[in-house]
């Protein structure tokens, strides 16, 4: 469909599909019953899908069991959030008594539940949160006597700026050794497993959103590590195939090549991020050659995703201007394409200037240097194409 002289440059909003976990789903697609059902068809079925599971469950060091399928990071999300608030209500906590704690940059399928959640009574509440980083003194004083939650997003998808849920854990087990309710921990790890292990003992979490459109595999599908130890109330009616929890008949040819497609980011994803950290120094050296570009990042930065804005530039006239010429970039998340400005970058930077005028350039294992060449020479070409003609952001 698209030319092999195309450079795609937009990883984090989806990345193309593995080669190893295009095999997988199509060997899968051949046990096509419903694994449900109790004939042969829906046992092999069944089968592919556990075997999935079990692949999954030793990368992220769980019991098989703690692996909940899902339509992608977004549901994941929805289901560690909303279904821990609503197993708490069914223990007879009422929403009015509960506080939650997320970071002012987390991924729209949070940012507005927690907006919802406000609404129906759950006190929510942004993250200290100041140049890419948790102001952890602040965050300490966050921490109420009904704080239950706290919500992460590993790696920002729209900048790649870090944050350490290990040190997060860190304040709330102090909080839970001078008395008060052990806090869950939820991390969106969407963009992690790319540059580094997706164990969840490493992270310090106790929910972990995976999604497979983030790392190779076959979109439409996406994981919930939560442990039994942690109640889950559902959000969605039905047949409960998930573990009591997730409704929905299991996608097996799905599950076979997102567990595929973590595989081989386990295997690359160390050496892929010592290539990404090189290539992304000599990409910003020459971004900041230009005289406007500012470049969003925070005190911790994952290697392969580089936000830089671009003061009075149409930042969407460059990218249509950019995709002309063979190359795949965005301004921010695909999620919030219709917000004027990125919200991530607002809450990171407090500049509406910047927010307004964003570049992000994300790429993979399969990403060749002279890809992010000719992308450089391109930009800058049309760079100076957009200042010669003074077509600049009204």
């Amino acid at each position: 469909m698209f030319s092999r002289s195309r450079v795609y440059l937009d990883w984090a909003a989806a990345a193309p599909v593995h080669p190893h976990a295009r095999e997988a789903f199509s060997y899968a697609l051949a046990s096509f019953g419903n694994p449900s059902s109790p004939h042969a068809e829906g046992r092999a079925a069944r089968a592919i899908l556990e075997k999935a599971r079990a692949d999954i469950a030793l990368l992220t060091q769980v019991k098989p069991e703690a692996v909940l399928f899902t339509s992608g990071a977004t549901e994941a999300n929805a289901l560690a959030v909303e279904g821990y608030i609503r197993a708490l209500v069914n223990k007879g906590r009422a929403l009015k008594d509960m506080h939650v704690l997320y970071l002012p940059t987390a991924h729209a399928s949070v940012y507005e539940l927690m907006q919802r959640l406000a609404k129906d009574g759950v006190k929510t509440e942004t993250i200290a949160y100041k140049n890419g980083a948790i102001e952890m003194d602040a965050f300490r004083a966050q921490i109420r006597p009904e704080t239950v939650l706290v919500s992460i997003e590993v790696i920002a998808g729209e900048t790649g700026v870090r944050t350490s849920t290990r040190l997060v854990r860190q304040v709330l087990d102090e909080a839970h050794k001078e008395g008060r309710e052990r806090i869950v921990l939820h991390a969106d790890a969407s963009q992690l497993p790319l540059i580094e292990s997706i164990e969840r003992t490493r992270l310090a979490c106790d929910l972990m959103t995976l999604d497979a459109a983030k790392v190779g595999g076959v979109r439409g599908i996406g994981a919930l590590i939560a442990p039994v130890t942690i109640p889950l109330a559902p959000i969605i009616e039905g047949g409960r195939q998930e573990r009591e929890v997730r409704s929905g008949t299991q996608v097996p040819a799905l599950a076979a090549a997102f567990a595929m497609a973590l595989k081989c980011t386990a295997k690359t994803c160390e050496s892929f991020a010592e290539s990404a950290r090189a290539a992304r120094a000599k990409l910003v050296e020459k971004l900041l050659a230009f005289s406007d570009a500012v470049v969003n990042e925070g005190k911790e930065q994952a290697p392969h995703i580089l936000n830089v804005s671009f003061p009075n530039i149409d930042t969407d006239y460059l990218v249509a201007l950019l995709d002309a010429k063979g190359f795949s970039v965005s301004t921010k998340s695909a999620c919030e394409t219709d917000a004027v400005g990125s919200r991530v970058v607002l809450a990171e930077t407090a500049d509406e200037k910047l927010a307004a005028s964003t570049l992000r350039i994300s790429w993979g294992p399969s990403t060749r240097p002279q890809d992010l060449e000719r992308f450089q020479k391109a930009l800058a070409a049309e760079l100076d194409f957009l200042h010669k003609n003074r077509i600049m952001a009204s």
